[in-house]
């Protein structure tokens, strides 16, 4: 029982969004009206806990957030979710991060401009003081990844004094082509990469990509790469390549954060016991049947008996 309760933690961003739905994306140097506008918490590791917690999963956030009416937003729709924030780094420089995104349905497009310039994030002294014996598993998202690695070293040290079912499980999401990011890959027990780094090293598939990639993960790893509308790859240490197909919605409404979601169902069913197939076809399901609906809020309805 004590193991059940474990939380899921989740180290990355967490940002204001401000969504502005579109019938077709505007032209440069005109005014024009949106369908609608809406105020929602984002960045990558926060949406992955909005997911966790809506799938069911006790789960907690670490980031960086500075005091103002932004962060009293944030803080608020984090606790209407559930999520444990006790881990947040409260900075006494910088601004908390805001987005402003455009949502097209009539295209797919999600365009997002991100200010996210002078708050600092969490470093791995912060990371020091948080009790890791309240969490099975730990998911970064790439951003400062020498402080990021420091973290990954604590829980791995702390791993090794531990029984196998006992050790927290480490993933790590490398999203961005940034250089200084790609030392994640051989810190990650499950390790998620996006279709832009995949092209990045210059792979045209998923497949292709896992398997030019898999020799930068450490012995025994799970290396996993979705593709949009072509579904998802992972390759485990077993050599063969699993495959998901997509599960697009009858109608696109709302693609924003759906790397987050799938990201967050492929953990939750691998911090349950799921198989990677069984993972990497419900990460499909879900985070499809979210670009058919705003928000998230859907999720619950349709997969908490996942």
């Amino acid at each position: 029982m004590e193991e059940q309760r474990k939380k899921i933690l989740c180290v990355g961003l967490v940002c204001l969004d401000i969504i502005n739905v579109v019938d077709k994306y505007p032209e440069e140097d005109t005014d024009s009206r949106c369908l609608s506008q809406r105020w929602q918490r984002g960045g990558n590791a926060s949406n992955s806990c909005t997911v966790l917690s809506l799938l069911g999963a006790p789960c907690a956030f670490m980031g960086s957030l500075t005091a103002g009416p932004v962060a009293n937003f944030i803080v608020d729709d984090f606790s209407r979710r559930a999520v444990d924030i006790s881990a947040v780094v409260w900075q006494v420089k910088g601004q908390t991060p805001c987005a402003c995104c455009v949502v097209c349905p009539s295209s797919g497009s999600r365009t997002v401009v991100l200010s996210d310039t002078n708050l600092p994030d969490a470093t791995a002294n912060d990371f020091s003081k948080v009790d890791l014996r309240q969490f099975k598993w730990i998911h970064w998202e790439g951003r400062n990844a020498e402080e990021q690695v420091k973290m990954i070293q604590r829980v791995e040290l702390y791993n090794s004094t531990l029984p196998q079912q006992q050790k927290i499980t480490i993933s790590v999401e490398i999203e961005k082509t940034r250089e200084a990011l790609y030392q994640l890959f051989a810190h990650g027990d499950v390790v998620f990469i996006s279709k832009d780094v995949a092209r990045h090293f210059g792979f045209q598939s998923a497949q292709t990509a896992l398997k030019g990639l898999y020799g930068r993960v450490k012995q025994g790893a799970v290396l996993i790469c979705a593709w949009a509308e072509k579904g998802a790859d992972a390759l485990g240490p077993d050599g063969s390549v699993v495959h998901s197909d997509a599960f697009p919605p009858e109608t696109l409404v709302d693609t924003l954060g759906a790397g987050d979601t799938f990201n967050a169902a492929v953990i939750y069913k691998l911090a349950n016991g799921g198989s990677l197939q069984d993972a990497l076809t419900f990460g499909c399901r879900v985070a499809g049947s979210k670009c058919g609906f705003h928000g998230y809020d859907g999720i619950a309805e349709k997969f908490t008996d996942g």
